[in-house]
């Protein structure tokens, strides 16, 4: 766990940057500086290219995570990774003609509701294919053990330039068409530098190699591009579906919600990074002991971590919409509904990492397709009913039945589930933490409110997780801390 340690704590720092620069884009800068309406388009965009992202990566970045371990020579790995940077241009070609040819339809079809989208139909394939290529060349380098670096350019580097670009247009230097063009071209120049970095660490020999089980590879890597889509479009379907329904400023003001409800997310995306290619590996040498320990503590840290999230956000939302213009107030079932999933996600560790590496793939994307129907139908059904609430509990409803089924199912194929004693311990100290702290309100500013009622929280959950020991993991870091 030593590797996994270091570098998720590393991780974690800069993906809580990342987030907290992000906070105050979309928090304040956005929310102050640009009209609802052309927020809403932003999001309406990185939204709908995140969708079609794992489409035009054809799944390469899961591919390459999954199967590089597994080839012993620097011939056999070349000839692979010659391989895994040519793939996606089968998707990415045809997808550029098509949007050629049939522009017109295509950008009618988006822009039924709201006719400023279609003036921004090209933006985005341009940024999905950048999403594509941006998640290869990150794959290359994480499985030479190295994601720091690509972690940085994942989470801060795009948040840092649209901070300065949003200033741009405050001080008058940039208008709000430009602003959107520039922040297309920031995702386009970040891939272009995880390119360098990848291919500074090993850089591809492109004479074409021969190497075995190359059809298993294929089959692999079309069937997890369903793995990609069913994921991004159980996470992002719900703001690309509240454009095409309602106003395009409710995609703005879903988004803020969102945007707070995700940071309970951050602890398994930084911890991700390291443990999918250590699962790959214990994997392929069939080391099922290794596997359960590593499942069992990555779940245990992931929970109380992101339980601890989960309050600071919900005890202090009144006061954080206190902050914020009214437009964007009315989000708060929507953080609760979707935060409440995010914690299951944690809960699970590396289960993902598990099944997408693991002989049952198949499986769980078939169940994963059908559940990702169930979130069209289901947003279909709840968005004209409760406007953007309705798209928080199509989401919920979807995320809580994924993750079941992916629990059951490493159960019973694998013999392990990632709960133990402690888990339900950790769940009775977030039960008791919501239950004291959420309705002592200080009657000060409310920064000051959430900076207090922050460190109280801190200092209680902090004490009976080290009090109990509930984590040796956390236990060690926390003793590591105090001595020095």
């Amino acid at each position: 766990m030593g590797i996994v340690v270091n570098q998720s704590i590393k991780n974690t720092v800069i993906t809580y940057l990342g987030f907290g620069i992000g906070a105050i884009n979309v928090l304040f800068l956005f929310t102050k500086f640009i009209e609802p309406v052309y927020f809403g388009v932003i999001t309406f965009i990185l939204s709908t290219a995140n969708i079609m992202m794992p489409l035009m990566a054809f799944g390469v970045h899961n591919t390459v995570v999954k199967f590089y371990s597994s080839f012993k020579t620097r011939q056999s790995q070349n000839g692979f990774l010659t391989l895994m940077l040519l793939l996606p241009f089968v998707v990415i070609l045809p997808a550029i003609g098509i949007s050629f040819i049939a522009f017109d339809t295509i950008s009618s079809w988006l822009s039924k509701e709201n006719p400023i989208i279609g003036d921004y139909t090209w933006y985005i394939v341009i940024t999905a294919i950048a999403f594509a290529y941006f998640e290869v060349f990150y794959a290359w380098s994480k499985v030479q053990l190295q994601s720091v670096f690509g972690n940085f350019m994942k989470e801060v580097f795009h948040r840092v330039c649209t901070a300065v670009l949003l200033l741009l247009v405050y001080f008058g230097y940039m208008n709000t068409q430009q602003l959107i063009q520039a922040i297309v071209g920031v995702y386009v120049v970040r891939m272009l530098i995880m390119k360098l970095y990848a291919f500074s660490l090993r850089f591809p020999s492109l004479k074409h190699v021969q190497f075995k089980g190359s059809s298993r590879i294929l089959k692999y890597t079309t069937l997890i591009i369903i793995a990609g889509s069913v994921a991004n479009i159980i996470l992002e379907i719900d703001k690309f579906m509240i454009g095409k329904y309602v106003a395009i400023e409710n995609v703005a003001f879903y988004g803020v919600a969102i945007y707070i409800a995700t940071v309970i997310g951050v602890p398994l995306r930084s911890m991700h990074q390291i443990t999918y290619p250590l699962t790959a590996k214990l994997l392929n040498e069939n080391n099922k002991a290794e596997l359960k320990t590593l499942y069992e503590k990555s779940s245990l840290s992931l929970f109380i971590i992101s339980g601890f999230i989960f309050l600071i956000i919900l005890l202090n939302i009144n006061q954080l919409y206190a902050l914020m213009s009214d437009d964007y107030t009315n989000g708060l079932l929507i953080v609760f509904v979707i935060g409440l999933a995010k914690l299951y996600d944690n809960a699970l560790g590396n289960n993902n990492a598990i099944l997408f590496n693991s002989d049952y793939y198949r499986i769980v994307l078939l169940l994963g397709v059908l559940l990702a129907v169930s979130t069209v139908v289901l947003n279909a059904l709840f968005i004209p009913s409760f406007g953007i609430n309705g798209a928080a509990y199509a989401s919920c409803i979807t995320i809580f039945l994924y993750n079941t089924i992916k629990l059951v199912f490493v159960y019973f194929k694998f013999n392990m589930q990632p709960f133990t004693t402690n888990t339900l311990k950790t769940l009775l100290l977030i039960s008791v933490s919501g239950l004291c702290f959420y309705f002592w309100e200080f009657p000060f500013h409310p920064i000051l409110n959430i900076a207090l009622k922050s460190l109280l929280l801190s200092v209680f959950y902090g004490g009976m997780v080290y009090r109990f020991n509930l984590s040796s993991d956390i236990t060690n870091l926390i003793n590591k801390m105090l001595r020095r």
